[in-house]
């Protein structure tokens, strides 16, 4: 009886956390701190999949959003000079646009979670009360959907590598030296040792100079 109560008081704590640090993601002026409270957002998401004893899922989504995704976003609107003014007056022309997608949004949401809650019986399998949900993904995964697995590694491979192939643009404003020539450098034949003779300075003053 504790531990449920216990639970529940997580549960709604970690859900106040999220619908506030969502509110702020949007309201807030500055960049920087809305991605911030997102990464907030996230934290609080995997915390409740915690509760909700889906650990694959909490997992992937600190590895994947948190770990990779909101890092870059976070550093390319510190790099990037984000025009305030403009941007708040490109969102006050779309602000009709806004409300009306974000309406379909929410209703469509909705319409979804309170479905779910009428049929929660019928949406959890019974393997998955036994084994845990990440063992019953890791055995769909390995048995069922290998294949998807494996193109779907391939096409991730493909796109790594063209990213790497665009990003390799030969300059013409700077000097190359190709890997195979500099190997073959030999180093006396680019460093010569001279060996010169002093030279004395002259003892007697120059002619036509002062004694």
């Amino acid at each position: 009886m504790i531990m449920e109560w216990f639970e529940t008081a997580l549960f709604y704590s970690f859900a106040i956390i999220l619908v506030g640090s969502a509110l702020c993601v949007v309201t807030v002026k500055n960049p920087v701190h809305s991605v911030l409270f997102l990464v907030l957002c996230f934290f609080t998401g995997a915390a409740l999949w915690l509760l909700l004893q889906a650990e694959f899922l909490a997992m992937i989504l600190m590895l994947v959003y948190v770990g990779a995704v909101m890092v870059l976003f976070l550093f390319v609107v510190m790099m990037v000079d984000i025009d305030m003014t403009t941007l708040k007056r490109l969102a006050l022309q779309n602000l009709a646009a806004a409300v009306v997608v974000g309406a379909l949004i929410a209703a469509e949401m909705g319409t979804v979670i309170f479905r779910g809650f009428c049929h929660i019986g019928k949406q959890v399998p019974e393997a998955a009360a036994e084994t845990g949900l990440t063992s019953e993904i890791g055995k769909s995964l390995f048995t069922e959907y290998l294949f998807q697995i494996e193109l779907a590694a391939m096409l991730l491979l493909v796109a790594l590598v063209g990213a790497v192939v665009l990003t390799l643009r030969r300059r013409t404003d700077a000097r190359y030296t190709p890997a195979g020539e500099a190997v073959k450098v030999n180093p006396a034949d680019r460093i010569s040792l001279i060996e010169m003779e002093a030279e004395k300075m002259a003892e007697n003053p120059q002619e036509g100079g002062e004694p």
